[in-house]
């Protein structure tokens, strides 16, 4: 089976088994950017991916692993709005082009929060250049955690989400192909994650050298910013993202959630 993976720092606790190589004889890891795995998935070329949430909604029949996921309950630190001036006021964003969550997040936000509805722009993610085409830029992933508050305003965007809904933020999910055998899938990928927390001194050390950055920083957002485990909150948080980004006529409409193997909350439809 192919999987899309994401190299984000943030996605490798759930993807350490592909990562190390271990145990993976029945499945081929693709590294990919977010929106290229949303793509790929809805395509066929991939069977399993880690999408951003949004995409669940997008593509049809698609069934999600129970109980794993990219979240935050309050910020997160890599889902930034840098910006030149006050939100409101904002007339051109500069969107990162891998990102599609974060994208509708951007947009609810600037609405509910600020009455702002900006014209977007994709860019490349880097930063001095979206900044030279727009009033504000929506950085993503590693290049977020490198961003310096102190030369812009930054809104963290998990942060506004919390303050608008008061619900911690979904921003990935791990999501399975219409065909796909659900057998022991859930069984394996819980279990990368373990091994991923297990292992989290050794993924902080290797993203020392990478990002250039402190690992008590890191060792923070692996284990206070972010959360690996799609629970009730986390679903409600979900479920509230999409009726906003339905009402905004960010997807066409609210798709119920269908899982593999497992039984979540009542309302939700299982295989």
């Amino acid at each position: 089976m192919r999987v899309g993976i994401v190299d984000y720092l943030n996605s490798r606790p759930l993807a350490w088994a592909f990562r190390e190589g271990a145990e993976t004889g029945d499945f081929e890891p693709c590294p990919l950017p977010p929106a290229q795995v949303a793509e790929r998935l809805a395509t066929g070329s991939l069977d399993i991916g880690l999408i951003p949430s949004i995409e669940v909604q997008r593509i049809p029949d698609l069934r999600l692993l129970p109980g794993l996921c990219i979240a935050a309950t309050h910020e997160v630190r890599s889902v930034l709005l840098v910006s030149r001036v006050p939100p409101r006021r904002i007339r051109r964003l500069a969107l990162d082009e891998n990102s599609r969550t974060s994208v509708a997040l951007a947009k609810i936000v600037l609405s509910r929060l600020y009455d702002a509805e900006p014209e977007c722009l994709p860019q490349p993610p880097k930063l001095e250049e979206m900044m030279k085409q727009a009033d504000a830029a929506l950085v993503i992933g590693d290049p977020a955690l490198r961003v310096s508050v102190s030369d812009y305003r930054v809104l963290d965007l998990a942060a506004e989400w919390r303050r608008l809904t008061r619900l911690p933020f979904v921003f990935a999910v791990w999501a399975v192909r219409e065909g796909i055998a659900g057998d022991g899938l859930v069984r394996f990928f819980s279990r990368s994650l373990d091994q991923g927390l297990d292992n989290l001194e050794a993924l902080i050390a290797e993203a020392v050298g990478e990002l250039e950055l402190d690992p008590n920083e890191l060792r923070e957002y692996l284990t206070v910013n972010l959360s690996f485990r799609l629970g009730d909150a986390e679903l409600a948080g979900l479920r509230e993202f999409y009726r906003l980004a339905a009402e905004m006529e960010l997807i066409s409409e609210v798709r119920p959630l269908r899982f593999v193997d497992a039984c979540p909350s009542q309302g939700d439809s299982v295989e």
